[in-house]
């Protein structure tokens, strides 16, 4: 099975997915985003500064509202900003013909969201396959490529189950076979372990991690799990519009430093 995030083509392409492997293969600078309810001004992104080294994956934590949804809206062009530009390598996002915005996001982009968003009538491979048919695939090609990729996420077996017939870890599985059958550079998941249980949701996640390194991708998590979010290689929080280290795990680390020798975290069971 091929991958254009791990191809080496030394272009910014939206069309065909690839990225320069020199410099950033996603930034934002000064992202604001503006909505207007009435006479109310929203502003969830006000000056939002990130930056993304290829194999990078970050998670972006933050309460409920605080524009986690609208920032990967905006890096993966699903919006606009009101200022401030994205680039994907070398090409801002705001100089992409519609066109060209399109096959951004369907060739150089794989969608996660807390909501699978899955055909309930269409089998699983049907469902992984629908972004290579939007490609141009022929459907027998398609549908084999939607077959390998449920092998790659454990559900070989399940592939001409209906969706809907599904367990919620399951269908994630599907989700997120679909968001990579295109060979996408980057991942943008929104709470994609927030609608499973505490079980579900670490296989999910620990399938993340996998298909990530594998596939060589880049990543980008929002998330309510902190303890999730800190096994990811940078921790943001978004508050108040602005994206900064996240202060909570900064604390912790300092004082897990502080700490007397043989006073560290203690393991599940240790008595003290």
């Amino acid at each position: 099975m091929s991958s254009r995030a791990a191809t080496g083509v030394a272009l910014d392409d939206p069309q065909t997915g690839t990225v320069s492997s020199a410099g950033p293969v996603l930034r934002a600078a000064n992202l604001r985003k503006v909505f207007h309810s009435g006479t109310q001004e929203i502003v969830p992104l006000d000056g939002v500064d990130v930056s993304l080294e290829r194999g990078e994956m970050i998670a972006i934590v933050g309460p409920s509202g605080a524009g986690k949804s609208t920032l990967l809206h905006l890096l993966g062009a699903l919006d606009t900003p009101t200022n401030g530009e994205v680039y994907f390598g070398a090409k801002s996002l705001l100089s992409l013909a519609e066109a060209e915005l399109a096959e951004y996001r369907n060739r150089s982009v794989g969608f996660v969201w807390q909501r699978h968003h899955l055909l309930p009538d269409f089998t699983a491979a049907e469902n992984v396959a629908m972004p290579l048919l939007v490609s141009g695939c022929s459907q027998g090609q398609a549908l084999r490529a939607a077959g390998d990729w449920l092998g790659e996420v454990g559900l070989a077996g399940r592939a001409g189950q209906r969706a809907g017939e599904l367990s919620g870890g399951e269908q994630q599985r599907v989700a997120i076979a679909r968001a990579l059958v295109n060979g996408p550079a980057l991942l943008l998941a929104d709470e994609p372990t927030g609608d499973l249980d505490e079980r579900s949701a670490q296989g999910v996640f620990e399938l993340i991690e996998r298909l990530h390194r594998s596939h060589k991708l880049t990543s980008v998590l929002a998330t309510h799990n902190l303890g999730l979010a800190q096994r990811t290689d940078r921790v943001l929080t978004l508050e108040h519009g602005k994206l900064a280290p996240c202060a909570e795990l900064l604390a912790g680390a300092a004082g897990h430093a502080a700490q007397p020798a043989g006073m560290g975290v203690r393991a599940p069971g240790e008595r003290g």
